[in-house]
């Protein structure tokens, strides 16, 4: 193994910095892995643009959330994966060719997954299971599933489908990206821009709401989702595409006795986040395996133009994810 290693910092400017650092050694708990692609996602451009000096602050960071790649050493105690392996996961600092992640992290990737699709997978694949999970989804329950054009929101569709949802309707802004979402799988596409959330939510549902609903957008729109949601119904909120800030209706949340919960599994304890990961193997994995779930992929660059994908993702035209692969 080579004692050096290229990776992408944030925080020197506007874009990334590519530099030549030591390859890191794996600690307990730990495993080390060659990647062959990662792929990025909002809070990357995000974070670059916090930590650029222009803005005030200079705070230095190896770059990047998602990867995929084979495990190349093994700190002390990291079990249920072997060297060699193929695996993807999540880690903070995932732009370089070597990877240190807490071994709860990764996951094995399915046999005739390209790594650029499996770097574009653990992300998407654990937050909406996950919060599924959390609003104790059922086969058959029909999903609401909010700002469903980004990246994450498109593999819900699929996880929710795949686990035998009776019905996912799905939100975007605009009448442009309809087409996008119903090959997702998508049963019911509402564009928010002209059309009532609400009151088409209850019209496919037969007037009851939907029994779960997967809200990555926030603001008004999360708001538009409590009259929508069926009584006794769950609301998960994941993210905030639109705003953090929401003025509801509390009556449209007591008298339909609404349970609603949010989760940002981005900051989830290591344990926590582990769990989540390992539920995947038996509920989600095998959809990856025989191809009811694969990511959609707007673009695959090499990892020498990182700055020509932050300026993909900051434009907000990308459908899917931007992929770099590691030289």
């Amino acid at each position: 193994m080579t004692e050096m290693m290229t990776a992408l910092f944030g925080g020197a400017g506007p874009d990334w910095e590519t530099r030549q650092v030591p390859v890191p050694k794996p600690g307990p708990g730990q495993v080390l892995v060659r990647a062959r692609a990662v792929s990025l996602n909002n809070a990357d451009v995000q974070m670059l643009a916090a930590a650029d000096p222009a803005s005030g602050s200079r705070q230095e960071y190896l770059a990047g959330f998602e990867f995929a790649g084979e495990i190349a050493a093994l700190g002390e105690g990291a079990g249920g994966v072997r060297l060699g392996e193929r695996v993807m996961g999540t880690t903070q600092g995932a732009f370089a060719q070597y990877v240190l992640a807490d071994h709860r992290h990764v996951i094995a990737v399915p046999a005739g997954i390209a790594d650029e699709d499996a770097s574009a997978l653990p992300t998407g694949l654990l937050t909406e299971h996950g919060a599924l999970t959390l609003g104790d989804f059922q086969p058959g329950q029909s999903v609401l599933i909010t700002g469903a054009t980004s990246s994450i929101g498109l593999i819900g569709i699929q996880i929710a489908k795949s686990l035998g949802a009776g019905t996912v309707i799905a939100t975007t802004r605009t009448e442009s990206k309809k087409d996008l979402l119903t090959d997702a799988g998508a049963d019911c596409v509402i564009a928010t821009a002209s059309q009532d959330l609400t009151g088409l939510v209850l019209d496919a549902t037969d007037g009851q709401g939907a029994d779960l609903v997967l809200d990555h957008v926030g603001g008004q729109t999360f708001a538009d989702c409590l009259p929508a949601t069926r009584v006794d119904g769950r609301i998960v909120n994941i993210g905030r595409l639109d705003q953090a800030e929401s003025t509801i209706n509390l009556d449209a949340l007591s008298y339909r006795h609404l349970r609603i919960a949010g989760v940002s599994f981005g900051f989830s304890r290591p344990d926590e986040l582990g769990h989540v990961i390992a539920a995947l193997a038996h509920q989600v994995l095998p959809a990856v395996a025989d191809g009811r779930i694969r990511p959609v992929i707007d673009s695959v660059l090499p990892f020498g133009q990182a700055k020509e994908a932050a300026n993909r993702m900051r434009s907000g035209r990308a459908h899917g994810k931007i992929i770099l692969t590691v030289p």
